[in-house]
């Protein structure tokens, strides 16, 4: 694999629009291909998405959807520019798709990694770099293999670094941006909430053989 220069990086971004990280990868997929790599980034809508990002997206829908059985609900508000949008019936399978994949990924808490805390990520960062494993390695490695470690735990809680679920090759991010591509518009997820039949109550454990001896008890009495 090609060796991805910060400047190939950098003239990649300036000739698309695209996200630094989005370059990098499209880079990485195409061995350094400067022609090839925009190629893959118009595939990917990720080029004309890059230019709506800017845009006010105030209109949109709130979705719902209830996971077979009714233990597991989800509210998410996905946001478009117009209401014409949301009224598509492409717009509605996209929020429809999103809701799942939160019903999906318990442990997702945040739409993005950027909306994680900072609280939260010293945390983490207090967590592994306490771990044995690291007690005997140089301040310099160890900060770097933290770092590694914290990136990999930060894109676990966010919904769009999530692989989707109905094709594991992109992520929720870049379904998204396929959509902005399509649709025209610049589209954002908000913010979502998840509900779990049964979450927070502390159900009442019993003894089953203390149970079974009570209800014997009974039995003799009667």
């Amino acid at each position: 694999m090609a060796d991805i220069s910060a400047k190939l990086v950098k003239e990649l971004r300036e000739k698309t629009g695209a996200g630094m990280m989005d370059c990098k990868k499209a880079l990485k997929e195409n061995d350094g291909d400067m022609e090839k790599a925009v190629e893959w980034l118009r595939q990917k809508g990720i080029t004309s998405a890059a230019k709506k990002e800017g845009r006010v997206a105030a209109e949109g829908l709130v979705h719902s959807y209830i996971h077979t059985g009714g233990r597991v609900g989800v509210l998410v508000e996905v946001n478009c520019e117009t209401d014409f949008v949301a009224r598509r019936e492409e717009f509605k399978a996209l929020a429809q798709d999103i809701a799942m994949q939160i019903a999906a990924c318990p442990n997702v808490e945040y739409v993005r990694t950027d909306d994680i805390p900072s609280d939260i990520v010293a945390k983490e960062k207090q967590i592994e770099m306490g771990r044995d494993d690291l007690s005997k390695k140089p301040d310099n490695i160890r900060e770097k293999i933290v770092q590694g470690r914290i990136d990999k735990r930060l894109k676990e809680l966010a919904l769009l670094d999530q692989p989707f679920i109905k094709d594991q090759s992109i992520t929720v991010e870049e379904l998204v941006k396929q959509h902005v591509a399509k649709i025209g518009e610049n589209i954002q997820v908000r913010r979502f909430a998840r509900f779990i039949l049964g979450e927070g109550i502390e159900k009442e454990e019993s003894n089953f053989a203390e149970e079974v001896a009570a209800q014997a008890g009974k039995g003799k009495s009667a």
